[in-house]
């Protein structure tokens, strides 16, 4: 629903898109693709997008981010995770998904810069995605801005349909760990999240959570808070920008 009214998060993420630099490409890991055994990057030059959720109002089928692939981005990727030991295959005909544009239509709204897509392989283990962050860290210095689409509480059971305004106390102190552990610059620390107050709760599965560590593994330090806030008690907008 963020797609239709991103509210205060939404007008955080663009005028943190308005102060970008001109990109050459996005790349975005989103929790929404699990590949088996190997990364794969979309390489399509005309990607498109899926709505792959049910339920919503009507409007939300209607929207579309008709950003342009990079075939050329995504072999460059595919490279770099190689050289890595993590192989990565290129696929011409996925779409962009939903942990994709909803994000990118607040922060790119003009759809003019080119995105790749980059899956999430299972199995995996957050030292595996530190180690792919920083495989394509190089992308930084070539104009490609690198996008971990997820969320960092995310558990859809434990939804507080009458108060949405306040976190859960379970959802709340986990967020607030994930805060401390990024703000000493310790990617260790982060990848122990399992031992922190609330993990079961806060992340029943780890697909919402991992693209952080993407992020994380390309970062140079300790990241600044974009944003804080929560839907429905259990759903949190923390988002971050790594140096």
């Amino acid at each position: 629903m963020l797609a239709l009214d991103g509210g205060d998060w939404g007008r955080a993420v663009s005028a943190f898109g308005r102060k970008l630099p001109p990109l050459r490409a996005i790349l975005v890991c989103s929790a929404h693709w699990e590949s088996s055994g190997t990364f794969r990057l979309s390489s399509a030059a005309l990607p498109g997008v899926m709505h792959d959720f049910g339920g919503f109002p009507e409007a939300l089928y209607a929207l579309d981010y008709p950003a342009p692939g990079s075939p050329e981005v995504a072999a460059e990727a595919a490279g770099l995770l190689a050289r890595a030991g993590l192989p990565a295959e290129l696929d011409a005909e996925r779409p962009l998904d939903h942990g994709a544009w909803v994000p990118l239509r607040h922060l790119m709204p003009g759809a003019e810069v080119p995105v790749v897509q980059l899956s999430l392989p299972r199995p995996r283990t957050p030292e595996l995605l530190l180690a792919a962050g920083r495989a394509l860290a190089p992308l930084r210095e070539r104009g490609v801005l690198l996008l971990g689409s997820g969320g960092i509480v995310h558990n859809l059971r434990r939804l507080d349909w009458e108060d949405s305004s306040d976190p859960q106390p379970w959802a709340s102190g986990f967020d607030r760990w994930i805060r401390a552990q990024l703000a000493t610059g310790e990617a260790a620390a982060v990848a122990e999240w399992n031992q922190a107050p609330g993990a079961a709760e806060s992340v029943p599965t780890s697909e919402h959570l991992d693209p952080l560590f993407l992020a994380l593994g390309a970062a140079v330090g300790p990241p600044e808070g974009l944003y804080e806030g929560w839907q429905l008690g259990s759903l949190s907008l923390s988002s971050y920008v790594f140096p």
